[in-house]
């Protein structure tokens, strides 16, 4: 059967009909995001416009302040342990106006260190190990190395990282173990004993040097154990007994809660305290990218003083302590912004029996 050919205006006519009908029919489904997937996504969207100024340029941050640069200083050993004699460290801890970053990684913003640091309280409160009896010795082996600087100045020289191995007696009541590569084994009782006299023609008695007994800055395993869980009440203990050590308060604590990490095995619950009361120090900040002694890559929290920034190194996934760095934080003499001048690595911690012995 034959058909006559619509007219033009038939044709327009029907589209308009078929364009007015379906604006009163629903939308028809279109694919899209779960609620769940939604919001994350929603969430990033919104991160990148506060970072983006209205022209779409990326915002541009003022440079921050730098300061002089300063002589290079020798990082301390996490635990200084004077055997027949007193130690004496001289710590010139000057306020920092400014955390410059550093040229390996990026240094980022407190806000940021302090949800990276609460991530990692959570993971140390978590922690399932061995109890430490009061007579057993923690045990604690690391690779470390630190920077020389000849006595006439110029850039620092990085040896080869070494094994260094020690053995504390949980309670300090016995002698313990220093033993690292290259160097005869130290016996550590850094407390004494010795004689001690109560007058003229008096008979000796035994006596310790460290008669205050343990503190933040000589800690046994059995005092970290007894510290409050409590951040804000850890945080006026360090404070309190670290008063006289330096100029930066701030960084007297960053740095006591840094040796505490390195050389003592603190119950889960002190752990995370540690932790949360770090991240209420002011000037610290996370640092993207960092390696320890062994080369294990990682996050870490920092805090820069006098030109230098110290770094506590995290597994990216367990946030399990890997080590410590220190970078110079600013070119000098010692060498360009981002150069290493004292790291370590955690590899084993463990109670043991007796020094000497390793598990």
């Amino acid at each position: 059967m034959n058909t006559s050919p619509r007219h033009p205006t038939d044709q327009a006519a029907e589209e308009n009909e078929r364009l007015v009908l379906t604006g009163l029919l629903p939308p028809p489904p279109v694919p899209g995001l779960a609620p769940d997937r939604a919001l994350p996504l929603k969430q990033a969207l919104l991160a990148e416009a506060a970072t983006t100024e209205p022209s779409g340029r990326p915002a541009t941050r003022a440079p921050r302040p730098r300061r002089p640069a300063v002589r290079f200083v020798a990082p301390a050993v996490a635990c200084a342990l004077a055997v027949g004699g007193v130690v004496m460290v001289d710590r010139t801890d000057a306020p920092d106006p400014g955390t410059p970053a550093v040229a390996d990684g990026g240094t980022t913003r407190a806000p940021e260190a302090a949800r990276l640091l609460d991530r990692i309280a959570l993971a140390a409160a978590g922690e399932r190990r061995q109890t430490v009896r009061a007579d057993q010795f923690v045990y604690i082996e690391s690779r470390v190395a630190y920077a020389a600087q000849s006595a006439g100045g110029g850039p620092v020289t990085m040896p080869p990282a070494h094994t260094r191995q020690v053995w504390l007696s949980a309670d300090g009541s016995r002698p313990g173990l220093l033993r690292e590569t290259g160097s005869p084994d130290t016996g550590l009782a850094a407390d004494g004993p010795v004689d001690t006299l109560d007058g003229p023609g008096a008979t000796p008695r035994p006596g310790r040097l460290n008669a205050s007994g343990p503190s933040v800055s000589s800690p046994t395993h059995a005092y970290v154990a007894s510290l409050p869980t409590d951040p804000d009440a850890l945080l006026k203990r360090i404070r309190d007994e670290t008063r006289g050590q330096g100029r930066d308060p701030d960084q007297r604590a960053f740095t006591a809660i840094g040796d505490l990490l390195a050389e003592t095995w603190a119950p889960p619950r002190v752990g995370a305290a540690l932790y949360r009361a770090a991240a209420k120090i002011p000037g610290v900040t996370a640092v993207r990218e960092a390696k320890d002694a062994t080369g294990r890559e990682g996050v870490a929290v920092a805090r820069t003083a006098h030109g230098q920034q110290t770094q506590w190194i995290f597994d990216r996934t367990t946030y399990a302590f890997l080590g410590e760095r220190t970078v110079l934080a600013e070119a000098g003499d010692a060498g360009p912004a981002g150069t290493v001048v004292g790291t370590s690595a955690i590899l084993t911690r463990a109670a043991v029996d007796r020094t000497g012995r390793t598990a």
